[in-house]
């Protein structure tokens, strides 16, 4: 049965442009989940044109105390952008312009739904780099990674997306428009309300434009993938390149599991035989790359890699990278529900890590892949389920509260780069003590007293 049109749908429609509202039911259905596995239908959805259009939206929100969602691409792994209680969701898809690229100042000044790739692309043809590299950036947009603080392989060397984040126009709840930080690479004057909304899940405000940092792109990269017969030798050797002061830019790790999987999907010629997999990836001039990755190799042999291959310059580093980037896909590919967490443990802790993730499949029968970002402690730890089979559901839960309560003990996060969302709602009390939950009620409440930004999410 088609959802009925809210009473409030024709005079919201009146209030903004023409062609910016639309209450059709696979509109709605389209907008009504992410890459997670939660779902709840809008009331109506706003396709934004400008700022304004998105502060017109929250006035009349406001007024009527109607809920209002932000969504980007939808490629969240934490239910972030869906409309857990109803309301307006508002689509960023057609704010997708790139509004300035200014070489000289090392700035670009985008729209919120300018997909990642694409920027990128337009500032290398300058011979500038936008290094944060979260693994759909082919797809997804840069106000949903502002949105989440998001991450990616690089981050290692250069950062996460807050590190590049200027500036911001913001429309608060109110439908008031605001900028905070600017287009200076350095910047006190005031409190920092750029950090407070970058990462903020789209609960502090709806972000209309963006201004980034940009800087020079490294004239050459190169890169190693190595096989080892352990994740412990691979989580071993990811300390000693880090410790060696090589600069390296990029350490992905991957277990058995995972290799096991890709082999299945891509074939034994692609996948190196091996229990564990660490790629590693170094960029800078030509002399101090190559200096660098003879440096690498030599290290990942002392650790016992059984089997290097080094690729140098753009093709050469993507080839390898191609298969890291098939990870995901395989375990997917298994028939098995992945169940993505991204948590992050201090570097000390990579072995213990692999350690546990190997502790806990033995323990419940469910298998455990963890790959990801080992340079930086960020150990995507795949769940991987078959629900279908009775109990496996209530094992799952009882596997996530371990791995939590092992990831909190040892001094780590819940969420490395995904965020809360509805995903991690459970574990939010655990992970931040009475008092910091007390400080985010205090911000929510201040910028949002009417609760209406994203609600339903982890602070309620």
């Amino acid at each position: 049965m088609a959802k009925t049109a809210p009473h409030w749908s024709a005079a919201l429609a009146k209030a903004l442009p023409r062609d910016t509202v639309s209450t059709a039911p696979t509109t709605l259905a389209a907008h009504a989940g992410d890459s997670w596995f939660a779902s709840h239908l809008p009331e109506a959805v706003v396709f934004a044109d400008c700022a304004a259009t998105v502060a017109a939206t929250l006035r009349f929100a406001s007024a009527k105390g109607i809920p209002v969602t932000a969504r980007g691409a939808g490629k969240g792994y934490v239910g972030g952008c869906v409309p857990a209680c109803g309301g307006i969701v508002v689509s960023t898809e057609r704010l997708n312009r790139i509004v300035e690229i200014h070489k000289a100042d090392g700035v670009a000044v985008v729209q919120p739904g300018v997909i990642t790739g694409q920027l990128q692309e337009a500032v290398r043809k300058l011979g500038l780099f936008y290094p944060p590299d979260p693994a759909s950036l082919k797809d997804n947009f840069l106000g949903g990674n502002v949105s989440t603080n998001a991450g990616g392989p690089r981050c290692l060397k250069y950062g996460v997306t807050r590190n590049y984040v200027l500036g911001l126009q913001v429309a608060l709840a109110d439908g008031s428009l605001v900028r905070v930080g600017g287009r200076t690479h350095k910047n006190k004057t005031g409190f920092d309300l750029v950090g407070i909304f970058a990462g903020s899940e789209g609960m502090l405000g709806i972000i209309t434009e963006i201004t980034l940092k940009l800087i020079a792109h490294p004239p050459t990269r190169s890169a190693i993938s190595a096989v080892f017969n352990s994740p412990r030798q691979a989580a071993k050797a990811v300390q000693s390149l880090i410790l060696s002061g090589i600069g390296v830019a990029a350490l992905e790790v991957a277990d058995s599991f995972t290799l096991a999987a890709a082999r299945a999907r891509l074939g034994d010629s692609v996948v190196p035989k091996g229990k564990a997999h660490l790629l590693s990836e170094i960029d800078g001039t030509e002399t101090a790359v190559a200096d660098a990755i003879e440096t690498a190799e030599a290290i990942v042999a002392e650790h016992g890699a059984t089997h290097i291959t080094s690729a140098h310059g753009d093709a050469g580093c993507e080839k390898l990278w191609s298969l890291r980037r098939e990870f995901s896909a395989s375990l997917k590919a298994t028939g098995l529900t992945k169940l993505n967490e991204d948590i992050t443990v201090p570097r000390s802790r990579l072995v213990d890590m692999f350690t546990f993730g190997a502790t806990l499949q033995k323990k419940h029968g469910i298998a455990v892949a963890c790959f990801g970002h080992a340079g930086d402690g960020n150990i995507h730890t795949n769940i991987m389920a078959d629900f279908t089979q009775p109990g496996v559901k209530k094992t799952t839960d009882i596997m996530l509260d371990e791995l939590f309560d092992q990831v909190l003990a040892w001094g780590g996060t819940i969420s490395g780069e995904h965020g809360i969302g509805i995903a991690k709602k459970k574990w939010w009390p655990r992970a931040a003590s009475p008092e910091l939950r007390t400080l985010h009620a205090t911000v929510k409440n201040a910028l949002d007293p009417q609760g209406i930004l994203n609600p339903g999410k982890f602070l309620g």
